[in-house]
């Protein structure tokens, strides 16, 4: 899949498995009434911190040369 205008174009264009979209829940995305909700920052951040410290994640990420 291509398309878009996230960062993420550049690190797929390099063939690194990339994701996107991991970000807060809110609305108004690139709006002026553009907000994220409180209640969703733990879970993002926990998801996070799990997917980066996975072992799989980081092969996957980093490929087999490192």
């Amino acid at each position: 899949m291509r398309g878009g205008v996230s960062d993420g174009n550049f690190t797929a264009a390099l063939g690194r498995p990339t994701l996107d979209g991991l970000g807060c829940g809110g609305h108004g995305a690139h709006a002026e009434d553009e907000h994220i909700l409180i209640s969703s920052i733990a879970n993002r951040a926990a998801l996070m911190i799990n997917m980066l410290a996975s072992a799989d994640f980081q092969q996957r990420a980093l490929g087999p040369e490192s």
